[in-house]
């Protein structure tokens, strides 16, 4: 699938591992329930996890220093679980490596993934480029405060008015 990082198309040297599969070399995200067993490899590439949008981030607690990517799983539309996920990840643990997301992601909800903390978006294969680099490109202003660093224009026109 293609990944889209900062509005560009980047290369996805990452190789996913389904359970009962055998660890590859190279980089590899596991399932969570494959941690513990990817954890135990001796240097033979950057370690990530998949994240379903129902397991919980403090799972990942110990692990984290040792992860480069996390990628969290949109099942569906209504399933906003993975920009809370995203949050967490950057804010309350501290995760400096990789975020991505996957699954059921549209191009109007790419600005609010990167002020939740994702680094990147796994697309579909039939997705539009175009479409993707106009969402990142429609929205200059923020009123929202965000993981990101900058100043929310709503508390700046606040500060103004009162």
């Amino acid at each position: 699938m293609p990944l889209l990082e900062n509005g560009q198309l980047k290369d996805d040297n990452w190789q996913s591992v389904a359970d009962g599969a055998a660890l590859p070399s190279g980089d590899i995200l596991v399932p969570l329930s494959r941690l513990a067993e990817g954890l135990g490899r001796n240097n033979e590439g950057r370690l990530g996890v998949v994240l379903q949008s129902g397991d919980s981030v403090d799972a990942l607690r110990q692990a984290l220093p040792r992860l480069d990517c996390v990628q969290l799983i949109f099942p569906i539309f209504r399933d906003g679980r993975p920009f809370t996920q995203a949050r967490a990840l950057r804010e309350h643990l501290q995760f400096k490596g990789e975020i991505r997301v996957g699954g059921h992601v549209l191009p109007d909800q790419y600005e609010f993934l990167l002020r939740c903390g994702v680094s990147a978006v796994l697309l579909r294969e039939d997705s539009d480029l175009a479409v993707w680099q106009k969402a990142h490109d429609a929205f200059t202003v923020a009123y929202q405060p965000s993981v990101l660093e900058e100043q929310p224009e709503g508390f700046a026109l606040r500060r103004r008015l009162f």
